[in-house]
């Protein structure tokens, strides 16, 4: 049965160590939206990898990772990835990764636009300026270049040069830049176009092809529900659709197929950058929290704000999704805390008006508050739990409401950072 695995949250849920895990039972991961601006985080006994564009399956040798189409692609930094890979001594090669040839490629002026479109906005998005969002914004325009453009040089020549007319005037007169160069521009990307051009190939005719073998497919999201272009909490969210249902979207694979959907969120709630978190802590709470659970972003480095769980805002995610299993993370940790709170309902600080949904409605969230439930905290170690019944009682009652308010059952916890810390529910 081919999966689909996506954040529930605002991404950083562990989506790197659970895909790992997961890749095990697959034969392809598909890498299906987004850029090098989400980083997967994966523990191989004392090795650490943080992958931003290679789907994490790649540590298994015998599997097939793709990045399809949906995916913008910054060529220096995958080629530094597959070098970095290689030198731990995995193997990446046409054999083991293919990328489809419509993906569209973030050039230099995707960078600088980014960044300067941030700097003079007097609201922040909290964009990582990796290129992303312009790079999205000329595949819908109808400019972008593509991994087929760029292996081919008069394309790639009669491309750049119809960019550069456009954009160069708008860097000098509105933001007071230097012209990029198209000579410069293209011999470094021609040395790129040649290196990933064995990689390129036809990934919807290659998915077809296994799907008729009877092969199994892990479509592997980036970033969380809530960065979804469309239903994440706009403006402060990605350029991307990250939902399960782009998965055959961003891939060339027929959806209606992939019928395992499994949402990945933490025990509690963490956000990178701006915009609305209703259950955001402060204080001790916030130490802990970001402290034990190594809250920096992959990418970025940035400190993540952090917080308890928001059922409602699962809630919706799961919806969204047609999630049918949960998978838990970083359940220890909470290991030391006395109390916990998990949000089951909103009010709004200005009329008291209560919403028990996630309220769309709502224009400025920052004025909406949570309204809670308390737990009482386990107080007791459970990263060396092998099994379900050996997490502590109230840890298990933990785990009971959120799967009865969401109504969907938890398939697996992970209780530590290792391969193994992971117990699966039966």
């Amino acid at each position: 049965m081919h999966r689909v695995v996506v954040g529930l949250q605002w991404g950083d849920e562990g989506k790197g160590k659970v895909i790992d895990y997961l890749s095990a039972q697959a034969d392809c991961i598909v890498r299906f939206q987004g850029g090098n601006n989400a980083g997967h985080t994966v523990v191989v006994g004392n090795d650490k990898f943080v992958f931003h564009l290679i789907p994490c399956g790649i540590l298994h040798n015998d599997k097939t990772c793709i990045i399809g189409n949906g995916v913008v692609l910054d060529p220096e930094v995958l080629i530094a990835e597959i070098e970095s890979l290689k030198k731990h001594g995995i193997e990446v090669s046409p054999r083991n990764l293919k990328i489809s040839p419509l993906a569209h490629i973030i050039m230099p002026y995707h960078k600088s636009m980014d960044s300067f479109r941030e700097q003079i906005r007097t609201q922040k998005i909290g964009t990582t300026m990796r290129g992303i969002g312009p790079c999205y914004t000329d595949k819908a325009a109808r400019c972008g270049i593509r991994v087929v453009d760029l292996i081919n040089p008069d394309a790639f020549s009669a491309k750049l040069r119809d960019n550069l007319l456009e954009k160069n005037p708008i860097f000098e007169k509105v933001f007071g830049q230097k012209l990029f160069s198209f000579d410069e521009i293209y011999r470094v990307y021609s040395n790129y176009a040649d290196f990933l051009k064995p990689f390129a190939a036809d990934v919807a005719e290659y998915l077809y092809e296994a799907d008729k073998k009877g092969k199994k497919f892990l479509f592997e999201g980036a970033q969380g529900t809530f960065l979804d272009v469309d239903f994440g909490t706009y403006p402060f969210v990605t350029s991307s659709n990250i939902l399960s249902s782009y998965a055959g979207v961003g891939s060339g694979f027929p959806c209606i197929k992939i019928r395992k959907m499994t949402g990945v969120t933490k025990a509690y709630a963490t956000r990178v950058g701006e915009g609305p978190f209703p259950t955001e802590e402060a204080g001790s709470v916030l130490e802990v929290l970001r402290t034990k659970g190594n809250e920096f972003g992959a990418t970025t480095g940035r400190p993540r704000r952090c917080g308890w769980l928001d059922l409602v805002m699962l809630k919706r995610a799961v919806r969204l999704n047609g999630i049918n299993s949960i998978i838990l993370t970083k359940l220890d940790v909470l290991d030391t805390l006395e109390q916990l709170k998990v949000c089951v309902g909103y009010r709004h600080t200005t009329d008291g008006e209560t919403y028990g949904a996630y309220p769309y409605h709502v224009p400025d969230m920052q004025q909406l508050k949570p309204v809670y439930r308390q737990f009482r905290g386990w107080r007791c170690d459970t990263t060396s739990s092998k099994r379900y019944r050996d997490l502590p009682a109230r840890a298990r009652a933990y785990i009971r409401f959120i799967e009865g308010f969401l109504g969907v059952c938890v398939e697996m916890v992970s209780v530590g950072f290792r391969r193994d810390q992971v117990i699966r529910k039966k």
